[in-house]
């Protein structure tokens, strides 16, 4: 907050003359009745906002997932549908840097596991815009993507591919080539049925997997190397494997760094850091229903031989305590579900970790509980929620570091330690 200028009188009075404050529109769900219906957000680049904006928008606050979009030239040539915040700006950059950021017509992405239902719908709303207007030279939509973490590719294909049927006949008037680079869980099955579409409908495609680098298609798309120089995604090639072996680090770089404090600085540097954590033996409590997370990282734990799940237990509120069947390797076993946190702590005193996928609106209350009630216990606390107002989370990490509790987030994905624990959805799904 900022008052500015202020004038005090004779009598020492104080008046404010002008006052600037900033609010966190992610705070919303919490005071939006103290602010007034009169606060309006401004729109993106000082404009007013796209139905088409105002919708996608009004879908991402319904969902676990992720689905934005950014209009930036709707009569623009170059349309993207790109899975993944990271993979979205890559996408952008790369059309950018190739000189046709003035024909690049919207920025956005869509993650998170979205449904086919979700899919359709994000997919046929770009797609109404982009058809809206038509080009002499035609326009192109590139559907892309790094290596999906967790996110079916052939899943969220289902969805996109029904829009496209319904926009069949605009996008072959307006001389419409899409471009598709996928990679990730399922991402063949994905892609055969992306080059059914192709077949059925007779539009200009291209499509291309993990054997293509994620921004190959961005030139092609663009005109500036020939459609015939990369080839298409062939499901009857045998699997490519994109990691190669490593060359030798440069010993010069990875040499053991020394402590140059003295050992006393030394000892008191170590009694500052929590216990460590993420061992193999390490086991957690998961808050929320997640049992696609929770299988994960089951199969995670198998395959690094630990000899128990690190999933103690799950916490979920809205149902009595019961059990949950998952896959360990082969057999099957079984993982209470606790209504409170209070009775999984009790329940599991070898859990030293929570991994919260409470949604942005209960995490706080959620964490504070941890922190205040179990901080003994709980040593590590994995905040999974986006959108987290900004007070929230600077009380979170002011309380945790009193408690002497770890953050991850929030808004994390996860973590990996190898052999040891995977946090949540982090690296994909063994699928079988």
């Amino acid at each position: 907050m900022e008052i500015n200028p202020i004038v005090v009188d004779a009598a020492g009075k104080i008046t404010p003359l002008d006052l600037a404050a900033k609010i966190d529109e992610t705070a919303a769900f919490l005071v939006q009745q103290k602010w007034g219906a009169q606060v309006d957000f401004p729109a993106p680049f000082g404009r007013a906002e796209f139905p088409e904006e105002a919708y996608v928008k009004a879908m991402d606050a319904k969902t676990g997932a992720s689905l934005k979009l950014t209009i930036l030239n709707v009569t623009g040539r170059v349309w993207t549908m790109v899975a993944g915040g990271g993979a979205s700006v890559v996408y952008a950059d790369t059309i950018c840097d190739l000189g046709f950021a003035h024909e690049l017509a919207n920025y956005g992405e869509y993650s998170g596991a979205p449904n086919d239902e979700q899919t359709y719908n994000y997919a046929r709303t770009i797609l109404g815009l982009m058809c809206r207007t038509k080009r002499d030279d035609g326009k192109v939509l590139i559907i892309g993507g790094g290596i999906a973490n967790f996110t079916d590719v052939a899943a969220t294909f289902k969805g996109l591919i029904k829009a496209i049927k319904a926009f069949k006949d605009e996008l072959l008037a307006g001389n419409v080539s899409i471009f598709v680079r996928r990679a990730g869980p399922n991402y063949q099955e994905g892609l055969k049925m992306m080059l059914a579409l192709r077949d059925e409908t007779g539009l200009t495609m291209k499509i291309f997997g993990p054997e293509q680098d994620a921004v190959a298609v961005c030139p092609l798309a663009l005109g500036l190397v020939p459609l015939d120089s990369i080839p298409d995604f062939d499901p009857d090639a045998p699997l490519i494997h994109t990691v190669s072996k490593a060359a030798a680090p440069d010993a010069a770089l990875v040499r053991p760094r020394e402590f140059s404090g003295s050992p006393a600085d030394f000892k008191a540097a170590l009694t500052t850091m929590s216990t460590q954590q993420f061992t193999n033996e390490t086991r957690c409590l998961v808050y929320g229903l997640q049992q696609r997370a929770v299988q994960g990282m089951l199969d995670f734990d198998f395959m690094c031989k630990r000899k128990r799940p690190s999933v103690a237990a799950m916490v979920y509120p809205f149902q009595g305590n019961h059990y949950v069947k998952f896959y360990w390797g082969t057999e099957e076993t079984l993982i209470p579900v606790y209504t409170t946190i209070a009775t999984a702590c009790e329940k599991h005193r070898d859990a030293s970790v929570m991994v919260n996928f409470a949604s942005f609106r209960s995490v706080y209350e959620t964490c504070m509980e941890t922190f205040e009630q179990h901080a003994e216990q709980i040593k590590t606390v994995a905040i999974i929620a986006e959108g987290v107002p900004e007070a929230q989370t600077r009380a979170l990490i002011a309380t945790a570091e009193a408690k002497g509790v770890g953050i991850i987030g929030p808004a994390t994905v996860g973590g990996i330690k190898p052999g040891c624990f995977r946090i949540g959805n982090t690296g994909g799904m063994a699928w079988r």
